[in-house]
């Protein structure tokens, strides 16, 4: 546990290794969180995540920052697919000429589709590059790497799977965790709602409701972050050993990519 003001009492939030925290004193309830992105004070302004309240650095350097604590739960999957607030949210966030504009300011991070498949590829257990299956769709996504210049990027959340999702008890919904934001192809964020939480047969109506035209060079372009995402999903449980998980991944796979 790392030190901090001793009239706060840190309780660690399961499954953020060690870096999220309810923190309490007297009656007061806050969310903590331990060097956080800095964009977040500009999300916070734009009312995409919940109200950034303060920031403090500790003795050991670390940057603490402090977010309004709301009563709530995470948005089911079902949930993910038919709420048009996860759709205003994102393309809140996709088309915000600001929020991109702070993104460059603050690391200008881009990230190109060829990156995520080296993210993939990077240290791939064996058990992983074993398996036919993965490997046909990898060679696939290998293949068919989309074309998007990055002069059109904008920013995304980068991991805007239903965890990071957040329903309030008033029925306000807010995209938490932004680790992973970065200025990239906005079919990162389409393609991971869809790949995970939309059937197939239903993506083209989901995107006109985004207020986009489905038009061929998107709905590929989609298609491949979908891949990319599960994809990178199941390298992710694969390593924390959490293998029912995994294959719930792989089966969501085999909905998309029928190799």
């Amino acid at each position: 546990m790392f030190k901090f003001d001793k009239n706060w009492n840190l309780q660690p939030i399961k499954g953020d290794t060690g870096k999220a925290y309810k923190g309490m004193r007297d009656s007061e309830r806050v969310f903590i969180k331990r060097n956080s992105t800095p964009f977040l004070a500009a999300l916070s302004r734009e009312g995409l995540t919940p109200k950034l309240l303060w920031t403090k650095r500790t003795g050991d350097g670390d940057v603490l920052t402090a977010q309004e604590w709301l009563d709530g739960r995470q948005l089911t999957p079902v949930e993910m697919g038919e709420s048009p607030e996860v759709i205003r949210i994102l393309r809140h966030l996709h088309e915000s000429d600001s929020l991109k504009s702070m993104l460059k300011r603050m690391d200008g991070r881009e990230k190109s589709a060829f990156d995520f498949l080296s993210d993939y590829a990077s240290d791939l257990p064996e058990d992983l590059k074993n398996n036919l299956y993965l490997m046909r769709v990898f060679r696939y996504l290998e293949d068919h790497l989309p074309s998007f210049h990055s002069v059109y990027y904008t920013a995304c959340h980068g991991d805007a799977i239903h965890n990071n999702w957040l329903i309030s008890q008033e029925n306000e919904v807010y995209l938490v965790d932004w680790d992973f934001s970065v200025l990239a192809d906005p079919a990162l964020d389409m393609g991971t709602i869809l790949g995970h939480y939309v059937s197939f047969d239903y993506w083209e109506y989901w995107v006109e409701a985004y207020g986009v035209e489905p038009e061929e060079n998107l709905m590929d372009r989609i298609y491949w972050y979908a891949g990319i995402n599960l994809l990178l999903q199941i390298k992710r449980c694969y390593l924390k050993y959490e293998r029912e998980q995994m294959n719930g991944y792989i089966a969501q796979l085999k909905r998309i990519y029928k190799y």
